[in-house]
């Protein structure tokens, strides 16, 4: 029987990104290919974390800290269990992330940043969710890339920018970072 990369061995994968980015299709893409490939990978999607784990969050800044902390330390713990963890969350604060990442060294988990550096205009014209047009409206406050501040990670380990790279190339991408 041939061996299963990565198997047993956890690792957090964090996808971040202006919403339309693309995070969580290459999350979903990377999930697929690894899945095949026998290797168990879970995906803790920020979406879906905000109407169960973080529905009592909104969107001011300390929400916001308070969401990237509590799905950090889930992705912490489904790591130490021996997954892949696939987070495509916006997560817009540099020291947000670099907490979430403290975790796992602390851990000495392996903890992988990446940047889904699609451009906003790019971002705006999928705007799959309409999300951008109501805020460009005025009818969403706090919208990350618009009325907040995104800020851009200063060392990631990869860069993707999904406006020159198909979604499959993206998690080639991904999975060849994992080694």
């Amino acid at each position: 029987m041939s061996e299963v990369p990565y198997a047993g061995r956890g690792a957090t994968v964090w996808l971040t990104g202006l919403s339309g980015s693309g995070k969580s299709t290459i999350a979903e893409m990377v999930h697929r290919d690894l899945s095949a490939a026998g290797v168990a990978t879970y995906i803790l999607d920020g979406d879906v974390l905000r109407r169960g784990l973080n529905a009592d969050l909104g969107f001011s800044a300390a929400d916001r800290a308070e969401n990237v902390r509590r799905v950090g330390q889930v992705a912490r713990l489904l790591c130490d269990a021996g997954l892949i963890v696939l987070v495509p969350v916006i997560s817009p604060y540099r020291q947000d992330r670099s907490t979430v990442k403290s975790f796992h060294t602390e851990a000495r988990l392996p903890f992988y940043e990446i940047y889904v550096a699609t451009p906003l205009a790019v971002c705006e014209e999928r705007d799959p969710k309409g999300l951008y047009a109501q805020a460009r409206a005025g009818k969403i406050r706090n919208f990350t890339g618009v009325s907040d501040p995104y800020e851009i990670p200063l060392n990631p380990d990869l860069m993707i920018d999904t406006s020159h790279m198909t979604p499959d190339a993206a998690a080639a991408a991904v999975i060849e970072i994992l080694g």
